[in-house]
């Protein structure tokens, strides 16, 4: 393992402006086309006023390593509580995210637990993949990060793919995982016995799943084909990825424009837009055992779960509901989200 530190050199900071001034930028479409052109030139002119030294002295500010597993790089914040019985856990986003998504609570969960903060293999600071990287082998890297650190008991919460990781790293490494947190847990299933509210849930979930999202489809099929734009263009990059954090997100907690533009850097400097699309096609069923599992539930996620589906193939002994919040738990509601992590784990503590 190797310490690390951001820095992107001026030369890269600089191609990024002009490119980002040379967009040659479509017409305008009608209403419910799509990300509108105005939007996306608010999120370009924000980037380009964007602080990314200062960015890189928030993150460089936590200490970073690098390692490889599995023949490709992952990097991993690793901070420390002060706190010696306190319970490490391992914190992994999702798709279109990145380490991103926890800059916000880093500080306050630290009080209470050892973190360790990975990008998953192909997204932002981890870099591009060389190999099949699906959700089980993602889970059996973590398992094997946790094991160099010399953690041999510790928890894993999760949202979007970081959900599926946690729940199957708790099927990798049972004996080590002590319970798992999810803000994210699609539940099918029948509407037999269901309240009038979960049926409404359960109606929506499968509509979801009936209609996958267009992005699914497309890297399920072809990942490697947008590649070439996205790499390629900062404006379609942040049209891409922005569309998504403004219509998952909650309306009343949306993602602030600097953590977006952020976000959508790590993925342009480490040129991991392509790489991060494969794990749609590289990934099979999300797996969950019978770890003590506690569900998140947000109010403007894609999803809602529903509880006694989610007991029928899980033993949830926490739940949940947010009065507020989206698909983006730590970035929309980082205060909610603490609370919630540090009162289902607080029973592993080690105290």
């Amino acid at each position: 393992m190797n310490d690390f530190r951001l820095h992107i050199p001026q030369a890269d900071l600089d191609d990024l402006t002009e490119r980002l001034r040379r967009t040659r930028w479509p017409a305008a479409a009608p209403a419910g086309y799509g990300i509108t052109v105005e939007r996306v030139r608010a999120l370009a002119d924000r980037w380009l006023r964007f602080d990314w030294r200062a960015h890189e002295a928030e993150v460089n500010a936590w200490p970073q390593q690098v390692t490889e597993i599995g023949g490709d790089r992952v990097h991993f914040l690793h901070v420390r509580s002060a706190d010696p019985h306190a319970l490490p856990l391992i914190l992994t986003h999702g798709w279109p995210g990145s380490t991103v998504e926890f800059l916000d609570v880093i500080g306050p969960l630290s009080e209470h637990f050892h973190l360790v903060v990975p990008a998953i293999p192909g997204f932002g600071l981890s870099g591009p993949t060389t190999r099949s990287w699906g959700v089980r082998r993602i889970a059996e890297a973590w398992a094997e990060l946790m094991a160099r650190l010399g953690y041999t008991r510790y928890g894993a919460q999760g949202g979007d793919w970081g959900s599926g990781v946690s729940r199957t790293l708790a099927t990798v490494a049972p004996d080590h995982v002590v319970a798992v947190h999810v803000n994210y847990l699609p539940t099918p299933g029948e509407p037999d016995g269901l309240g009038p509210g979960d049926r409404e849930r359960l109606e929506k979930t499968m509509r979801v799943a009936a209609n996958r999202h267009p992005h699914q489809i497309l890297f399920a099929a072809t990942p490697q084909t947008p590649a070439y734009a996205l790499n390629d263009s900062p404006a379609g990059l942040l049209a891409f990825l922005g569309e998504k954090f403004d219509t998952w997100a909650d309306p009343a907690t949306r993602v602030p424009d600097d953590r977006i533009v952020a976000n959508i850097a790590h993925h342009w400097f480490f040129r991991t837009a392509g790489s991060a699309a494969r794990i749609v096609k590289e990934s099979g069923p999300q797996e969950t055992g019978q770890v003590p599992l506690g569900v998140a539930v947000l109010p403007g996620d894609i999803v809602q779960s529903i509880r006694p589906l989610a007991g029928q193939r899980a033993n949830v002994v926490h739940w949940s509901e947010f009065p507020r919040g989206g698909h983006f738990a730590a970035l929309e509601v980082p205060d909610l989200f603490t609370q919630d992590v540090i009162a289902f784990f607080s029973r592993w503590s080690g105290r």
